[in-house]
């Protein structure tokens, strides 16, 4: 079993975040404590998965050494396992500085201690192009590429393969997001697209339980980390969350707002 993971986006909008957070959740879901480790520091795109305040961000673990305890924060979704997210929210000067040499070898470091203390690690990583992604694909069991299910997306994982190449290591799989049909990226795991994931406001970890979407999460999953699962599919959600109940009102979209 791997327990620690790279998603990297092959292109910039692949949907990395998203898929870390299923893929957490579904790990979340059958009992295991999973982190989630932001690379992405120039979207910072987990954070809008964050309900409430970020006092301390992962920059500031790779440049001041803060607690990492202070800097996890729990994901609010009715799960039997530990959803923790670990983003980056900082102002430029100190995002300049946790891209240094120096931050890398901090983050390399950041990923062996959150091993430490939960069963499975992801990062969220964009394309290999600044010091915490390529110290994120070497700190990781194993790498996934992210790419969308087109021919742009299979250029950009040839691309991003030989990037890696160029490190010294490959990606492990390859997942090919939005993938309603037949599509050109070969031996990826499709991941077909969901209403449930196109609202980017809500914060929501999984899906409604379908016939599509959430068993190729599931597979993915059981690829990438080398893992069996036991996941049942009934009709509910199994991760079901009301926004309202847990974020203040000026941070939902205004169809959602009372």
């Amino acid at each position: 079993m791997k327990r620690t993971a790279a998603l990297v986006g092959a292109t910039g909008g692949a949907g990395t975040t998203r898929l870390c957070l299923e893929t957490a959740a579904v790990l979340s879901h059958v009992g295991r404590d999973v982190a989630i480790l932001d690379a992405a520091f120039a979207t910072q795109g987990l954070a809008r998965h964050v309900p409430g305040r970020i006092d301390t961000d992962i920059t500031a673990l790779l440049t001041d050494e803060d607690s990492l305890a202070d800097a996890l924060l729990e994901h609010p979704v009715p799960t039997s396992g530990r959803l923790s997210l670990c983003p980056a929210y900082a102002p430029f000067e100190r995002l300049a500085r946790a891209k240094t040499a120096t931050a890398a070898e901090a983050f390399e470091r950041l990923v062996e201690r959150t091993a430490d203390e939960f069963d499975h690690v992801l990062i969220d990583a964009p394309p290999v192009a600044a010091n915490q992604a390529v110290a994120a694909v070497h700190a990781a069991d194993t790498v996934t590429l992210v790419a969308p299910a087109s021919r742009l997306g299979a250029d950009a994982v040839q691309g991003m393969r030989g990037r890696l190449a160029d490190l010294g290591t490959d990606a492990d799989t390859v997942l090919a997001n939005r993938a309603n049909g037949e599509h050109p990226l070969e031996d990826a795991v499709p991941i077909p697209t969901s209403d449930e994931t196109a609202v980017e406001d809500v914060p929501a970890s999984a899906p409604e339980l379908d016939a599509s979407f959430s068993p190729a999460i599931v597979a993915a999953v059981e690829t990438v980390f080398d893992v069996s699962l036991d996941v049942e599919f009934p009709e509910e959600r199994f991760l079901d969350i009301d926004p309202e109940e847990y974020l203040p009102d000026d941070y939902l979209p205004e169809s959602l707002r009372s």
